[in-house]
């Protein structure tokens, strides 16, 4: 794809103008802006974290708080943010949370060869921000997943560069802050990268054990989170998660069954995403789509599984919606999206317990979109999916980055 085309996808690729990057921007801060008017201390979400840290700073046990779901490697994390008041938190949670979601899109359009300052980028992040209902969500929360967000494009990014030892240590280094991306293990099983997948579980656990050493409670993750995991989490917060095992319930589907269901479909997601992975094909539709099947089948099973655990996975595909063969160009992706779209009345969902609804159906459209685009003999056209074309004077500079490259085949010894 060319700049100098005439189509859509020319204009796409070509340098935003200043009025876009002037609306980016705008949306941006009004979102920050929002939430350090309305919020005492940068969020919910980070708040429980910062709160357990400050308790273990006096002497308690941050699993003292049955909400607190995090590994110990998380308070030791959380204790810079534990010695600033929560009058300056409001502040600088929003824009770390934004700066996060912000870079994981920049790690994305990397991976997938688009130029960082085109108007797909611009464009691409302002429609996320001002159109995805989870993005203003999260930052409202301040919830740690936007660590994953960019952990995992950026992880991404550099197994596609060969380097896998770092990819999988960047990975560990956001599961010990928020064992989310936990199921991208998987990936490096697929590609054999048996280094790699000892940095992705050596960083956390390393970290947790020179955590738990300093808490009062060592053993408080296994004997107290762990349990209440498993038991479903509490009925409060079973009525904003998103999977099939908590919303089937509340349907009259009985748990057992809803459990089943749910398993069942995770097991058929791995395997679709394995089947993905050994078609083998150039370029970095193979390593996205075969991570991104993998996270959305864990979220039909993970307790809890919330709304902005979609945004691990839609930028990385919406990324790459200029590549030829991308799951992000079939009609069913974006069918799944709309109920995200924030503002427009759904009957009998509107309210904020019954969300979950629109959720389950976001995440189970996509995946079962992922799911079929991955078990297909070949999901690109014939030819495969060419890397776009950049300006002469960074297309050498691109080459050496190997967008191109088969993000599967043996790269420099680590």
């Amino acid at each position: 794809m060319s700049e100098r085309k005439s189509d859509i996808s020319g204009w796409l690729v070509r340098p935003a103008t200043w009025h876009m990057w002037a609306v980016l921007g705008t949306v941006l801060a009004v979102l920050v802006t929002r939430t350090a008017r309305v919020t005492s201390d940068g969020g919910m979400d980070n708040a429980i974290v910062v709160r357990a840290a400050r308790v273990w700073l006096v002497g308690g046990s941050p699993y003292d708080d049955s909400h607190f779901l995090y590994l110990p490697s998380a308070v030791l994390a959380a204790v810079p943010q534990a010695l600033v008041p929560w009058s300056v938190l409001r502040v600088l949670v929003p824009l770390a949370v934004t700066g996060a979601l912000a870079g994981g899109w920049a790690c994305a359009l990397r991976l997938h060869g688009v130029p960082p300052r085109s108007r797909f980028a611009v464009l691409g992040l302002t429609g996320l921000a001002a159109s995805f209902a989870p993005f203003a969500h999260l930052v409202l929360l301040g919830n740690w997943t936007a660590t994953a967000v960019l952990a995992l494009p950026l992880g991404l990014l550099l197994a596609g560069r060969g380097r896998w030892v770092a990819a999988g240590a960047v990975l560990g280094a956001a599961i010990a802050l928020k064992p989310l991306l936990a199921p991208a293990g998987l990936l490096f099983v697929f590609a054999r990268r048996w280094r790699a997948l000892a940095a992705l579980a050596g960083v956390p656990a390393a970290a947790s054990a020179a955590a738990a050493l300093v808490l009062p409670d060592p053993a408080g993750f296994l004997t107290r989170t762990l349990p209440f995991l498993l038991r479903g989490d509490d009925g409060f917060v079973r009525l904003y998660e998103a999977s099939p095992a908590a919303v089937l319930p509340r349907l009259g589907v009985p748990a057992p069954a809803a459990g089943g269901i749910a398993l069942l479909a995770a097991a058929a997601g791995v395997v679709c995403a394995h089947r993905r992975w050994c078609r083998g094909d150039a370029g970095p539709l193979r390593l996205v789509e075969t991570a991104v099947t993998l996270m959305l089948s864990a979220f039909l099973v993970s307790r809890p599984s919330y709304d902005h655990y979609l945004l691990v996975v839609v930028p990385l595909l919406l990324a790459g919606a200029l590549r030829e063969g991308a799951a992000v160009r079939g009609p069913w992706f974006w069918l799944s999206l709309l109920p995200q779209l924030p503002g427009v009345p759904w009957p009998y969902v509107e309210a904020g317990q019954r969300r979950a609804f629109k959720d389950a159906v976001t995440l189970c459209g996509l995946a079962v979109t992922l799911a079929l685009h991955c078990r297909r003999p070949d999901g690109r056209p014939r030819g495969g999916a060419r890397p776009l074309a950049v300006p002469s004077s960074r297309a050498g500079a691109r080459g050496r980055a190997g967008v191109g490259a088969d993000s599967g085949a043996a790269g420099p010894a680590e």
